[in-house]
């Protein structure tokens, strides 16, 4: 990961307490040790995967407010996996359809036995499904979690002061609403527990893709302008120059490796399919400006065998190509930022990676 660029990782805390078990990682050293990365690490609180796999939707969280309102969704009509009170979620496994049981207290000591450098706060992960009078108590059910999280957090970090330091990330949610996005941001912006703060934020939950701009910019402004924010779950190419601009400092997405395993690479001319015919000759690199590993070595003619051929190392291949190739992108944000062309640039970059589309 150090060649494609990344400055820091993120791992899921559900799938890593099913296993190995946070156990194991704190005997190994923590999860940058345990699996040789010396940079910086995240872990996500669990609530997602909790509560997405509980209701059925595996991965996908509803991204369009015109959909249907329910409280009570259960897709397919499947047995929903996760039930939710005030005090925690009991859940089964996907795995081996084991009872779990998560509160905010098991969240923050699951998180400092994986010992990632940035943890996450126990939220409730509503959907844009659910009623406004849900997403109201959902609300204040994150909000009184926050705090016990904090004191969880507090005193766990004293009990394992010969460990380092984790900082503690709070999470809003609060859907479609302004005025939900703004009091979350405000509550636990400000949030203190006996002098203990939330080091960062992650601005979670569902968030309405039309109107993603819009409802980040209502908790960005409502936050402490000295911590940071990140976005989490995004990492579209549109997406990621909404969330710059709109006050987002980092970002995590599952989607650049999702889709390399399903041959869908991105390219400057946008996302292309490996497998398609036309690569079948194409003795080129995926993107002749890209300088990664793959682009550097193999070709996509290469790459339209290795998938048609259903071999490992191609999923491999197009991951390293997609992560090194949104990497890229931030960093090129980040200098049209500093020399001040960011909205030229968005301009230029998405008017040619999107042009198939328009």
């Amino acid at each position: 990961m150090g060649d494609l660029g990344a400055q820091a990782l993120l791992a899921n805390a559900y799938h890593l307490y099913l296993q190995p078990g946070p156990a194991i990682l704190d005997q190994a050293g923590g999860l940058g040790a345990f699996m040789n990365w010396s940079g910086p690490t995240f872990t996500d609180s669990g609530g997602f995967q909790v509560l997405s796999l509980g209701v059925g939707f595996k991965k996908v969280i509803a991204m369009d407010e015109t959909t249907f309102r329910s409280d009570e969704v259960i897709a397919d009509h499947k047995e929903r996996l996760a039930h939710v009170d005030d005090d925690g979620v009991t859940f089964k496994s996907h795995l081996d359809g084991s009872m779990h049981r998560f509160t905010p207290e098991v969240s923050m000591q699951v998180q400092h036995q994986l010992g990632a450098d940035i943890i996450f706060a126990f939220d409730e992960c509503t959907t844009l499904h659910n009623t406004r009078r849900y997403q109201e108590m959902s609300l204040e059910r994150t909000r009184l979690w926050a705090e016990r999280c904090l004191v969880e957090h507090d005193r766990l970090t004293k009990e394992r002061a010969n460990k380092p330091y984790q900082a503690l990330f709070g999470v809003l949610q609060g859907a479609q609403y302004q005025d939900l996005r703004r009091k979350g941001a405000k509550d636990l912006g400000s949030m203190d527990m006996n002098g203990v703060q939330f080091d960062g934020f992650g601005l979670g939950g569902a968030l309405d893709k039309e109107n993603l701009g819009t409802i980040v910019s209502w908790m960005t402004e409502e936050l402490p302008v000295n911590k940071p924010r990140h976005l989490l779950g995004i990492g579209e190419p549109d997406d990621l120059f909404v969330g710059v601009e709109n006050g987002a400092d980092t970002f995590d997405c599952v989607a650049p490796s999702r889709q390399a395993r399903t041959s869908a690479v991105f390219t400057n001319d946008g996302r292309v399919n490996l497998t398609n015919s036309k690569y079948r000759t194409q003795f080129a690199p995926i993107d002749a400006d890209c300088d990664c590993y793959t682009c550097t070595h193999y070709t996509a003619a290469y790459l339209n065998h290795l998938f048609h051929a259903k071999e490992m190392v191609a999923s491999t291949l197009a991951t390293i190509h997609n992560e090194r190739y949104i990497v890229r992108l931030v960093d090129r944000m980040r200098e049209s930022i500093e020399n001040k062309t960011f909205y030229d640039f968005k301009a230029d970059f998405l008017g040619r990676f999107y042009a198939k589309k328009l």
